[in-house]
């Protein structure tokens, strides 16, 4: 999921329905006119045309492909080899190889490490927390006392002091921490959060900026967690209008806040991204280890790519690990509520298990590649293998925040189809967001014969809207659709165009013939 860059946050917030339901979880504001089922192919075509053939739509660039399950034929295509920007539905790229490189019931670890001996209850070095890509640690509905069950673990493995540092270290993955192709004014917001190997509390810091009651004092800016924010520069004022600025540079730990916040207000909240995880989960484990009687004589340091491992964690002694939900879940809450890290982690991860098993096989080395990089190179070789040709899909991160990610509405298909006849297929249908039920599909569809019948992976950016997923007719016929929208720069006083998308989707659904 995407969102406009939020550098002016007060001129944003608010200003739209569509941003509202994305952001809140409200229903939109289009018109919710019923659509009229449909019983023959040509009447179908007739109803989706007159959907994507509104005047406000002429500049604009559609590619639909809607497929049957049971018989393999085609109901209806436009423009459906068309190359075109498939925003969040291309984590369902990422789910394929995910669950083709690593499988449905993995749990990705966190451990305590140790490279030097324990004498007596004390470690005769540094303790490292080794982080293997889990996004989920530390959210609520997971792991929220993750620091503290290690540090129990490491009481009852007899250890109650550390003479050496506490080490973070993220650098399981290979590459920098951003997706390949995302944009350089998103990196600070919560949808674009650093993708780390050490990733705490989805990398997510809340923001609440509070007037002063005297106008020209200074702004308070409270940050929950307290300590997630390392550097901040708070030029922020209480003044007679707001005009909240927040800005951090790529690359930058230093927040700075300027502008101004009405005097009188009510608080302002935002949600920012950690600008190093990695730090802050040992921070998180440092205060846990002191909670239960450990000692940590050194200081707290954090090892990232392409720092060279000076830590010998391949002859390390795990002395405490906990895991994540089974991979199956992972994906489950990635794909409902659309979430970018789970993804591009998860990525990631296959990359890893990717370059590990191309080094066993002993081949020819590609040169440095990152965990990335590998994890694309192996969604290559299964598209290839499902016969997806290049040129209809190319794809550069696991969430999807690129411009670069390209597909066609026919791969897309292909894809789903492929997805359904794998072991696993009703699992991922049903990972998928469920309309008018939950996800990012909760507030649409409701009443029409899609809900609970549409499994739908959402897109959406800045002039892109795009539905993928799977229906089954009126007159029980599966099928998969793959329905995008781009180019689209919609007027102020336009419908939002994901109401047309559910629209075709509702007919598909009502449809009383067959393929």
């Amino acid at each position: 999921m995407r969102k406009p860059f939020l550098l002016r946050y007060w001129l944003r917030i608010g200003a739209t329905c569509a941003l509202l339901s994305a952001i809140a979880g409200m229903p939109v504001c289009a018109d919710e006119t019923p659509v009229t089922p449909t019983t023959t192919l040509a009447q179908l075509a007739t109803a989706i045309d007159a959907q994507i053939e509104q005047p406000r739509f002429a500049s604009a660039s559609w590619g639909i492909a809607v497929v049957s399950l049971d018989t393999g034929r085609t109901l209806y295509a436009h423009d459906a080899d068309r190359l075109l920007q498939p925003a969040s539905t291309a984590k369902l790229y990422t789910a394929a190889v995910v669950l083709d490189t690593i499988g449905t019931d993995y749990r990705i670890p966190t451990q305590l490490l140790a490279t030097r001996p324990i004498l007596q209850g004390h470690l005769e070095g540094s303790l490292i927390l080794r982080g293997m890509g889990d996004p989920t640690l530390g959210a609520s509905d997971t792991n929220a006392d993750w620091a503290d069950q290690l540090a129990m673990q490491l009481v009852a493995s007899g250890v109650h002091d550390v003479r050496g540092d506490l080490i973070a270290d993220d650098t399981y993955f290979g590459g920098p921490s951003a997706g390949s192709g995302w944009e350089a004014r998103d990196l600070q917001n919560w949808f674009a959060v650093p993708a780390s190997a050490l990733s705490v509390q989805e990398n997510v810091v809340g923001l609440t900026v509070m007037p002063s009651k005297i106008v020209g004092y200074p702004a308070a800016l409270n940050f929950d967690p307290p300590d997630a924010m390392t550097h901040v520069v708070n030029n922020l004022v209480t003044g007679a209008h707001s005009d909240i600025n927040l800005y951090r540079a790529p690359g930058d730990s230093t927040l700075y806040a300027f502008g101004s916040i009405a005097a009188h207000s009510e608080p302002q909240t935002f949600k920012l991204a950690i600008a190093d995880p990695a730090w802050y989960a040992g921070t998180r484990l440092r205060e846990a280890l002191e909670r239960h009687g450990i000692h940590i004589h050194g200081a707290l340091r954090v090892q990232h790519w392409p720092e060279q491992d000076t830590t010998e964690v391949d002859k390390a002694v795990v002395l405490a690990q906990v895991l994540s939900p089974p991979l199956m879940n992972i994906l489950q809450s990635g794909l409902k509520r659309s979430q970018n890290l789970y993804l591009q982690n998860l990525l990631q991860i296959a990359g890893v298990k990717a370059q590990a098993s191309a080094e066993q096989a002993g081949g020819p080395s590609p040169g440095f590649l990152s965990s990335e990089a590998w994890g694309i190179r192996a969604l290559h070789q299964l598209l290839e293998r499902i016969g997806i040709a290049p040129d209809t899909a190319q794809i550069e991160d696991g969430a999807g925040l690129s411009r670069q990610d390209l597909s066609t509405a026919n791969a897309m298909v292909q894809l789903l189809r492929y997805l359904s006849s794998q072991p696993y297929g009703e699992q991922l249908r049903d990972a998928l967001p469920d309309a008018g039920l939950d996800g990012t599909l909760e507030w649409r569809m409701r009443n029409t014969a899609a809900a609970d019948n549409v499994h739908a992976k959402t897109g959406s950016m800045t002039n892109v809207r795009c539905l993928v997923g799977y229906v089954t007719t009126a007159s029980g016929e599966r099928l998969a659709f793959a329905i995008m929208l781009n180019n689209y720069l919609r007027d102020a006083d336009d419908p939002t165009p994901s109401r047309n998308l559910d629209a075709i989707a509702e007919l598909l659904a009502a449809f009383g013939g067959h393929s």
